[in-house]
């Protein structure tokens, strides 16, 4: 996988950074956000810091949880990794839901591998 960086800012001594990469199985481009503590950004260190992955709820992206929770604060003290992926595929060839509903299809998901079309190419 390759990842491309599309920001990176600095906080509570630690770094936010949001990353985007091409998904095979999602069939189009995915965005993550990765908060790394203050430990983690020491220079030849190679130490283990634990991970916390926050899946946000429906329709939400990946900087939902990042720029409202506050949670960098916390997990700069904590010494902790948080990484917080945009959970619903998005992009012009993701399938939409039918008129009036939004909760299936581009930017809604639900954690599932669709077997049936036209959701499961996405």
């Amino acid at each position: 996988m390759n990842l491309e960086i599309l920001s990176r800012v600095r906080c509570f001594g630690g770094e936010q950074r949001r990353y985007q990469h091409h998904s095979r199985s999602l069939d189009c481009a995915m965005r993550v956000s990765v908060f790394l503590p203050p430990q983690a950004l020491v220079a030849d260190a190679a130490v283990r810091l634990p991970v916390l992955y926050w899946l946000s709820g429906l329709t939400c992206t990946d900087e939902n949880f990042v720029q409202k929770a506050g949670a960098q604060r916390i997990a700069a003290e904590l010494g902790l990794i948080v990484v917080a992926p945009d959970t619903s595929p998005r992009g012009d060839g993701v399938a939409r839901a039918g008129e009036g509903e939004w909760d299936l299809g581009l930017g809604a998901g639900f954690y599932v591998n669709a077997t049936e079309a036209p959701w499961s190419a996405h």
